[in-house]
């Protein structure tokens, strides 16, 4: 079902100032920045060998980044998962009785396939399935 730690996702309120702290503070490059219209989101990808940072940033109050933030403050929001066939593994864990966030894929950066676990599926964790 999962091929690796694709990527850890944090909620920042700021991308520009969150950026520089990563690049000139502690020295990690960005490859790539990209606005996630529907999402309405903006994302900045730090990697790090064979996993990502993925600073995101809300565009709109209503985005579920933005939401984030308000509860809970700036920090870690999701932990991404690679999988082969996200499709499968949807139905796969629908059928074992995991909450599911979507239930359908989506698109996300990258214009990858993803989903969402509920956290209350994973030990309070917001996981994402992701299917590049």
């Amino acid at each position: 079902m999962i091929k690796k730690l694709d990527h850890i996702g944090i909620a920042v309120s700021d991308l520009e100032s969150s950026l520089r702290f990563y690049t000139d503070t502690l020295g990690l490059e960005c490859t790539h920045v990209e606005e996630v219209a529907d999402l309405k989101v903006k994302i900045a990808f730090i990697p790090l060998g064979d996993v990502n940072l993925e600073l995101v940033e809300a565009k709109s109050p209503e985005s579920a980044i933005a939401r984030f933030i308000e509860k809970k403050g700036e920090g870690i929001q999701h932990i991404a998962l690679l999988v082969d066939d996200i499709e499968t593994e949807l139905n796969n864990l629908k059928e074992k009785g995991v909450a599911l966030i979507d239930e359908t894929p989506r698109i996300g950066a990258h214009g990858a396939k993803i989903a969402f676990i509920h956290p209350k599926s994973a030990n309070g964790v917001l996981l994402e399935l992701c299917e590049r």
